[in-house]
């Protein structure tokens, strides 16, 4: 029996490319200072499709920290401090204008009503997940809220999820880990939860298929596979 819902944020909660495809762009003028060949190479080191706006499926930024992103740019900024870098990219995250993948405080409420402990595993910062959170003002629906940063380590190891179980006094094999990149999957699974795909992100059906026991266009679809299990 499903006891505990543990959510991914971004591309899971919100859709990612709606969420982070233009503030990415913004991001990225800031740190090439008007140097056209400083914005291409850093849109090439993110996977990011400055055109149009989106990240490209292999972008580290999908599923990594801000500690991958900063180790990633650093190269490409002389003169910025590796450690300094990582906070800023943490802290401008902040500022990110989050757009829900579906309603998402009913959805949530109904979750709590039918007696389901809620989390969030994120690869974001702590703080910045909280941040958001609160603008969408669903924080005090979620028992359990971990970043990378918040001592259970970074997905895909199954730190945050397992955080989540211990938090919630649960088995990890009465959770359900939901998420949009196989770094999700790959945490749930190796903490022994089941694991749900969605696909408001950026991987598509067939990238998560595989390594998932369903794959869902959102996480309002959840209710009823929940339903299906009897």
């Amino acid at each position: 029996m499903i006891k505990g819902l543990l959510f991914d944020k971004d591309g899971t909660l919100f859709d990612f490319q709606q969420s982070w495809g233009g503030w990415a762009h913004d991001l990225i003028m800031t740190l090439a200072a008007d140097d056209d060949a400083r914005f291409a190479r850093l849109t090439d080191v993110l996977g990011y499709d400055a055109p149009n706006r989106v990240f490209f499926p292999h972008s580290l930024v999908i599923a990594g920290t801000a500690r991958d992103q900063a180790e990633a740019l650093a190269p490409h900024l002389p003169g910025r401090d590796l450690d300094a870098l990582e906070v800023w990219l943490a802290e401008a995250a902040r500022s990110a204008a989050m757009v829900p993948a579906v309603p998402l405080k009913p959805l949530l409420n109904a979750f709590l009503q039918e007696g389901f402990s809620l989390g969030i595993a994120t690869n974001d910062a702590e703080a910045a997940a909280r941040r958001q959170l609160e603008l969408a003002e669903i924080t005090d629906l979620f028992h359990f809220i971990a970043g990378y940063d918040s001592g259970f380590g970074a997905k895909p190891l199954p730190g945050m999820c397992l955080g989540f179980a211990s938090a919630c006094d649960l088995d990890p094999a009465h959770c359900v880990m939901v998420g949009d990149s196989l770094h999700d999957l790959e945490a749930g699974r190796a903490a022994g939860m089941r694991v749900v795909a969605v696909l408001t992100g950026v991987a598509t059906a067939a990238d998560l298929a595989p390594h998932a026991d369903v794959v869902l266009r959102d996480i309002g679809q959840l209710p009823g596979w929940l339903a299906s299990l009897g």
